[in-house]
């Protein structure tokens, strides 16, 4: 991939889970033929489209219309943006809305929004009525390429992030790059983040793609749409391989353990940090932390950084406006997002770029004396 790839304006990329296969559309105007797509592939014929106070004023009443002249009777529910909307609180009153709706099992939840919404909604509509369909409409560049595809749905908690879900794989989803549009510069890095990912998983090529294309990706266009769909079929085909991530899928979370601890340390607050920027300092983390094990070369986690940074990423933990707790609270929180066991973390590292791995051997310490020596003093 060393030149931009030619890309229709519209692409599709299928999720082949057998019975719960479904299809990924990637282009523009799809909101507003969201009512025809999901009318041609779901019987129902009521839906509660969820979403939230930042999305609603740009997208919502479009969708809406879109459901209507499909003959699709739509409700709505407008929660509060931020990642603090994961709640107990809040998924009780999405569940609430759905029933009230008289959402059944063959109509459909749709989320209209980034990953907060989609996981929300996608946990709502894997438990009410023991589940029903689900669409996913997401207006994130980081819920287009990661959080929309795969069926894990969930809410935080006190203890940590993501671990109270459910998996519940969607019926569709519609990725509308038009609505990238409208991001600020900020979300739309954090989301890019989560496409570097991919190449730094296991395609390197994409990944040298990236760095030599990543301006016409920011500027839109056939490179943007390349991006998104190269990446939803990444995620596909490890989704495929290992749908609950017994294995292989765990490979998915790159950066995550790190980036994880970082956002509970921050309290979730999202003028301090948010999902994105907490992968990207986690990423270089990992290759910093294979570089220490002596598995992979430092020149792999300086290319990973320089390139983190060349697209304004945050890729260190003095990056991060205000103090952060000890190294030791970190590590409580690393310790309860990836379980211990005798004392060793499951976590991934890398051999080089695009070379990453599961290692379910990493001693703790090892980790707490990193942590140590990367924290901002």
């Amino acid at each position: 991939m060393n030149a931009i790839p030619s890309a229709s304006a519209e692409r599709l990329v299928r999720v082949p889970l057998g019975e719960r296969a479904y299809d990924i559309l990637i282009g523009p105007g799809l909101i507003a033929r969201a009512g025809k797509e999901i009318a041609a592939r779901l019987k129902g014929r009521r839906a509660a489209v969820i979403t939230d106070e930042n999305v609603a004023p740009l997208y919502l009443d479009a969708l809406i219309a879109s459901l209507q002249e499909a003959g699709i009777q739509p409700s709505k529910l407008v929660l509060p943006a931020g990642e603090k909307t994961k709640s107990f609180e809040h998924l009780m009153a999405v569940c609430d809305a759905v029933l009230t709706a008289r959402v059944e099992r063959n109509d459909a939840v749709i989320a209209l929004g980034g990953g907060v919404i989609g996981d929300l909604a996608g946990f709502a509509a894997g438990i009410v009525r023991r589940g029903v369909r689900f669409v996913q409409v997401p207006t994130s560049l980081l819920s287009q390429v990661d959080s929309s595809v795969g069926g894990k749905t969930g809410i935080n908690t006190h203890h940590g992030k993501n671990l109270v879900g459910v998996f519940h794989q969607p019926d569709l989803v519609l990725a509308d790059t038009d609505v990238l549009n409208t991001l600020s510069e900020r979300e739309f890095r954090a989301g890019y983040a989560e496409v570097a990912k991919y190449g730094l998983i296991d395609k390197p090529d994409f990944f040298a793609w990236l760095e030599a294309n990543w301006k016409e990706v920011f500027s839109g266009g056939e490179a943007r749409i390349e991006a998104i769909a190269a990446s939803c079929q990444a995620k596909s085909d490890v989704v495929v391989a290992d749908e609950r991530e017994n294995g292989p899928r765990a490979l998915l979370n790159l950066g995550h353990t790190f980036g994880h601890a970082l956002e509970a340390a921050t309290a979730y607050d999202s003028r301090r940090l948010v999902h994105g920027e907490g992968v990207s300092i986690g990423m270089v983390l990992a290759h910093e932390f294979s570089s220490r094990l002596n598995l992979a070369s430092p020149d792999d986690a300086n290319r990973v950084e320089t390139h983190l940074k060349a697209v304004g990423l945050p890729t260190r933990m003095g990056d991060i406006p205000g103090e952060l707790p000890p190294a030791e609270v970190l590590m409580d929180a690393i310790a309860q997002d990836k379980k211990v066991k005798s004392g060793e973390l499951t976590f991934i590292l890398t051999r080089g770029i695009g070379q990453s791995f599961v290692a379910d051997d990493v001693p703790s310490s090892e980790v707490l004396s990193f942590l140590r020596e990367k924290h901002p003093q």
